[in-house]
């Protein structure tokens, strides 16, 4: 799965001309770091001795500059005061290359400021600057116009990012669905409140583990019931998923086929601010670039492992991703080689989901273009390729005391580096048999210079319903004649 998303990431992201439209609550985050090194005589309280300040997108304003950076085209619609903070976001956000003629600049509010005070990595207090009145009829009407002239141009996808502050009105939300889904447009939507009956009809939600348990009317501690119950609320709100993120549990996602469960990638927690902005923003660039939701949420899960082992509200970029990716390929590529024990897991997870199982077997010594273009092959006789891989000590029994030129565990991780390959094993037997009977794969792939009866194993596949396959082998490749050429 990973490598797929590396490819979609490094040669899709930011190739397009698809983008997508964020609506939603914009937020000006502000942070005063310092040190704490007394408490004040005036009263009981430390003392931070202010030595940085930063200012980032907030809300909203977050979601699309995680969707600027990972390469998405994108505009914004909300609102802001006519203040010096709005000023300071709209400058922001245009830095980051987004369309802001879909905000709202409004006389009867200010901006929305959160500013977080920190001491080193401590967060000591958060002051917040915003409006508790009702936007007014005329906001409401000025916020529909902007809007509907933003979805006349017909965006890619459309994100709604809720954080309750008055923009995304039950009115607006409503008629944003509904002509989404006259224009074919997906809708995704971060959900705020306990009624969301406002997103009926979205494509999908992705509310956090404590939102939905609020939603849901359920214990936020017991989560077969919280799932069970997110499960009947897609069913009823006409969502195609939702997905709930459950931080260092990970994301679990529900859709009309089944749930599944993402584990958490963060290595270390530092701040989990913003990190539900750039879930949904990494789900949308990647259902755009062709992803499912399923492979889009895989994604996002890396994306918010990332941003969340930084200090406050910062996006994910596009290279960050692609690194984290190679990353976790380098260590998923060396976790194909396996025990029996672990093969035989996998495999049962494997059929346990409909994929069919391929096994071939042999030395790959000196891997070269006809040992890759067997195993494409072979791949594609079903979903999964086993590989068994004979020892040192086999090889030399079967090639002669010269043989093999390189050592199995190199052998072992060379194969495993191979996109076709899912699962390697050493084995020390004169033939696999043994291998072939522990995990009786619905395939059995050898090349076309054997005949079906000469197949070791052949037999025996065919009593549980399997099959043999012949595969041509490509003329003038072998490792006894890359030898013969290096030794003349």
């Amino acid at each position: 799965m990973k490598p797929q998303l590396l490819d979609v990431v490094r040669n899709q992201f930011g190739m397009t001309d698809a983008w997508a439209l964020v609506i939603g609550d914009l937020m000006l985050d502000r942070y005063l770091i310092g040190d704490v090194q007394r408490i004040s005589p005036e009263a009981p309280v430390p003392i931070v001795l202010l030595k940085q300040q930063h200012e980032r997108a907030g809300g909203a304003a977050n979601v699309a500059v995680n969707l600027a950076l990972l390469g998405l085209k994108t505009r914004i619609a909300g609102c802001v005061g006519k203040d010096v903070d709005a000023g300071s976001l709209l400058k922001m956000i245009n830095d980051a290359g987004i369309d802001t003629s879909g905000v709202l600049e409004s006389a009867e509010r200010p901006t929305i400021t959160k500013t977080r005070i920190l001491g080193g990595h401590q967060q000591m207090m958060r002051l917040d600057q915003e409006s508790q009145q009702s936007f007014s009829t005329e906001e409401n009407t000025q916020l529909q116009a902007l809007v509907t002239a933003q979805l006349a141009e017909n965006p890619s996808i459309i994100i709604l990012s809720d954080y309750a502050k008055g923009v995304l009105s039950s009115e607006l939300c409503t008629e944003v669905i509904r002509q989404a889904h006259q224009l074919n447009i997906p809708v995704l939507v971060d959900p705020k409140g306990r009624d969301y009956s406002k997103y009926k009809g979205a494509t999908a939600l992705t509310p956090n583990k404590r939102e939905a348990a609020e939603a849901c009317s359920v214990s936020v501690s017991n989560n077969a019931a919280l799932l069970s119950a997110a499960s009947i609320l897609r069913k009823s709100l006409g969502l195609q998923f939702l997905a709930v993120t459950r931080g260092e549990e990970g994301i679990t996602v529900t859709d009309e086929n089944a749930t599944l469960h993402i584990p958490a990638t963060a290595k270390q927690v530092f701040d989990v601010s913003g990190a539900g902005d750039t879930v949904i923003a990494t789900l949308a660039a990647g259902m755009v670039h062709g992803l499912g939701h399923q492979e889009s949420l895989q994604l996002a899960n890396i994306a918010a492992g990332i941003v969340v082992g930084k200090v406050g509200t910062v996006p994910i970029t596009k290279q960050e991703l692609i690194n984290e990716l190679v990353s976790q390929n380098s260590a998923l590529q060396a976790d194909k080689i396996c025990s029996i024990a672990d093969l035989v897991d996998r495999v049962a997870s494997w059929r346990s989901s409909g994929q069919k199982i391929v096994f071939t077997n042999g030395c790959f010594d000196l891997l070269h273009a006809g040992h890759v273009t067997y195993l494409e092959a072979a791949r594609k006789k079903g979903d999964r390729l086993v590989l068994g891989l004979n020892t040192d000590r086999s090889v030399s029994a079967l090639k002669g005391p010269s043989r093999p030129v390189i050592h199995e565990q190199d052998r072992a991780r060379v194969l495993a580096a191979l996109e076709a390959v899912d699962a390697v094993i050493l084995f020390d037997e004169d033939t696999p048999l043994n291998l072939i009977a522990a995990i009786k794969p619905d395939v059995i792939v050898k090349g076309s210079d054997y005949t079906e009866d000469q197949v070791v194993g052949g037999a025996e596949v065919k009593s549980w319903g399997g099959q043999v396959a012949l595969i041509d082998i490509v003329p003038g490749r072998s490792t006894s004649k890359i030898i013969e050429k290096l030794a003349s």
